[in-house]
């Protein structure tokens, strides 16, 4: 397993099959940008995200993340007492803490960073981290001591407080250990969000955690409103997040960041601290309840029910649930991903009865053997929820649409950001 999955060059390539034209412009006016150091001020997505209104409904309090990587250093300013107790699955020397790559770290900061020290903020800075620490890349080769790692990470992620786990890498082998934690995790309640990867431009094979039916793949789009090149769409996107142009810990010393593509991998961390939002909000929801919102609210250019190559059900957009209170959680019991029942969590207690919301479209089950044959949803151009004219457009072979509110990707591999 790697981090990130092929980490996106800073290149300019443009493919017409997988790009598609789309304004945040609507979404960033009235929005300013975070105006503490230039760190942040890199950090488009906050702005286009309207964080600001957002956090003055809720900051991801309450809610507690799992995040399956490279480890989280904890003394890092924007994260300190923002990271609990977590495990080592390595065998190797060190700890959770111990961030041999600088990856996991840049991954929790982009969901519950504070931002103090001028560093990341996270999307959802209430929230809080519970590091696990898995081989990833050269680590793996050199000191992983066993091959099941990841799945011990997972079942010890199931088995904590943790209400969402992220994993921000992948590879393209299937596992059955992997593959048996993950449905336990289900079972016990946890929404699991995975990136695609980021060799939609080589490869663009199914990667693994993201290709199991159970886990939430994430793509990734830029600040235009365009799907990232490099990410993969092999039949395995459920929804998408902003990506492109992310900042990250530029390795395991911590001295400083580096600007490039997040990638895949940033994309799933703001779609986890997107999903802590919601939830922090509804803290009485299932995990099916929370993914239901997130699918229903996301924007999209095309029918109800179907789903996008490029994009899955769409750009993901907390706001419309947390400043509109728009998307309707539906069954509690049906899992959004297979549209089988699964267990439910003890839930929390209840928080007001939300506003009433229209009834969530039923959306069909992604086919975990499926492979992608390029095909892409066309449709009508229509107004979305937050008063965007968006139109398909159309590129070559294919279509892919992006819609004007946020866009965030996933990805699994080794240095994606």
């Amino acid at each position: 397993m790697t981090a990130g999955m092929g980490r996106p060059q800073r290149r300019v390539r443009v493919l017409a099959a997988l790009t598609a034209a789309a304004s945040w412009s609507v979404v960033l006016v009235g929005a300013a940008q975070p105006a503490a150091a230039d760190t942040q001020a890199k950090q488009w997505h906050l702005g286009a995200m309207q964080t600001e209104d957002m956090w003055k409904v809720t900051t991801g309090e309450g809610i507690k993340v799992a995040v399956i990587d490279s480890g989280v250093n904890s003394s890092t300013p924007s994260l300190r007492g923002q990271v609990l107790k977590g495990v080592d699955a390595t065998g190797a020397p060190g700890d959770e803490t111990d961030d041999y790559d600088g990856h996991g770290t840049t991954m929790a900061e982009l969901i519950a960073g504070t931002g103090e020290g001028g560093g990341l903020k996270g999307l959802a800075p209430g929230a809080r981290i519970i590091p696990l620490r898995v081989g990833l890349g050269e680590f793996q080769e050199k000191f992983t001591r066993t091959n099941d790692d990841i799945a011990h990470a997972i079942r010890a992620a199931a088995d904590s407080d943790a209400r969402i786990i992220n994993m921000s890498f992948g590879g393209y082998g299937v596992s059955p250990q992997q593959h048996e934690a993950i449905k336990y995790a289900e079972s016990k309640g946890k929404l699991l969000f995975a990136g695609v990867g980021n060799e939609g431009h080589e490869r663009n094979g199914r990667a693994y955690p993201a290709a199991y039916p159970e886990v939430t793949g994430v793509a990734s789009a830029d600040r235009d409103g365009k799907v990232s090149y490099y990410s993969q769409h092999a039949g395995t996107v459920d929804v998408a997040s902003p990506g492109s142009d992310v900042p990250r810990w530029c390795d395991d010393s911590f001295r400083s960041y580096c600007d490039g593509d997040g990638g895949t991998s940033a994309a799933t961390a703001i779609a986890s601290a997107s999903a802590a939002l919601i939830w922090s909000v509804h803290p009485d929801w299932t995990a099916n309840q929370v993914l239901n919102v997130l699918f229903d609210t996301a924007a999209r250019d095309w029918k109800n029910g179907d789903r996008s190559a490029f994009l899955g059900h769409g750009l993901i957009r907390p706001s419309m649930n947390v400043l509109k209170g728009k998307g309707d959680p539906g069954d509690p019991d049906i899992s959004p991903l297979t549209k089988k029942r699964t267990a439910v969590a003890p839930a929390a207690p209840a928080p007001p009865a939300p506003a009433p919301s229209a009834s969530v479209p039923q959306q069909p089950a992604r086919d975990e053997n499926q492979e992608d044959d390029g095909a892409v949803v066309a449709g009508e151009s229509e107004t979305s929820g937050n008063g965007l004219q968006i139109g398909l457009i159309l590129g070559g072979v294919a279509a892919v649409a992006i819609l004007g509110g946020i866009a965030f990707a996933v990805v699994r591999r080794r240095k994606a950001a």
